[in-house]
């Protein structure tokens, strides 16, 4: 489904260039839940950016393929990769409440996708956006439906982001960090939600995450980079039980408890 080749971003400015992805490669296939791992500046995030088009401008240079289903999202003009973003590919990030515009009803964001990409009619879209509510396990999706994000809880706010994402079942979608907000007890109910996604809709998900126990937790393989590059992916179960780059260790004896065992 995606096939990322000798990928490299740099971000130019007239203070000079910043190298902020080198030269990365992996693959995705369908339905897969694949993690993408590291500290803060390694190059997760951008090169999740890239993949939405959304790093489109010129004090980007970009260079590599990023091939989605057959289609290298580089090359793609803007009209075509506007045609792919929400409806192929999505995008959930990590704080709702920024990325919700507080003057709008929820039920209004939830179904944006249905107005740019589909002619359902209004009362056809209110439809469908309750039905995604619903299906993330909003409580009472009519009344929330009505309200602005301020009156949400912040678990609810990305389980309503959750919905907008995932409403045209796009074959991607991608997950910036989305719990990182939220107490324990909500970040569990939201990676068993995206797990139920991910099993009932065959929907791939890449997870992109600083914390490896999180990765553990719900992702099939892992992609470790530093500094804006990979330095290990694999299985995450063996990456857990021998790991190969000193990173991924010092990633893993980070964990609290986990250094002791290893010693």
């Amino acid at each position: 489904m995606l096939d990322v080749q000798n990928f490299t971003l740099q971000f130019n400015d007239h203070h000079g260039s910043d190298e902020a992805v080198r030269g990365i490669s992996f693959t995705m296939a369908p339905g897969e839940i694949l993690g993408l791992v590291g500290e803060s500046g390694s190059g997760k995030t951008v090169t999740a950016l890239a993949l939405m088009g959304l790093l489109r401008h010129r004090d980007v240079r970009i260079t590599g393929q990023m091939r989605f289903q057959g289609q290298d999202l580089l090359t793609l003009s803007p009209e075509r990769m506007r045609a792919i973003q929400g409806k192929r590919i999505a995008m959930v990030f990590q704080e709702p409440k920024s990325s919700l515009n507080p003057l709008m009803r929820v039920g209004q964001q939830v179904e944006e996708a249905l107005r740019v990409h589909t002619s359902l009619s209004r009362a056809e879209r209110r439809r469908c956006a309750l039905e995604a509510m619903e299906s993330v396990e909003l409580p009472e999706p009519r009344r929330i439906y009505r309200q602005y994000p301020h009156e949400l809880s912040g678990g609810m706010r990305q389980r309503a982001m959750l919905a907008a994402a995932i409403l045209l079942e796009p074959d991607l979608l991608i997950c910036d960090e989305p719990t990182t907000a939220l107490d324990a007890s909500t970040r569990e109910q939201i990676l068993t939600l995206l797990q139920k996604i991910n099993r009932e809709r065959g929907m791939g998900i890449l997870f992109i995450s600083h914390d490896l126990q999180i990765i553990r937790r719900l992702c099939h393989r892992a992609i470790v980079m530093q500094d804006g590059a990979i330095v290990e992916q694999g299985e995450v179960e063996t990456m857990f039980d021998t790991p190969r780059s000193a990173y991924t260790k010092q990633l893993l004896d980070s964990i609290p408890g986990r250094g002791k065992q290893r010693e």
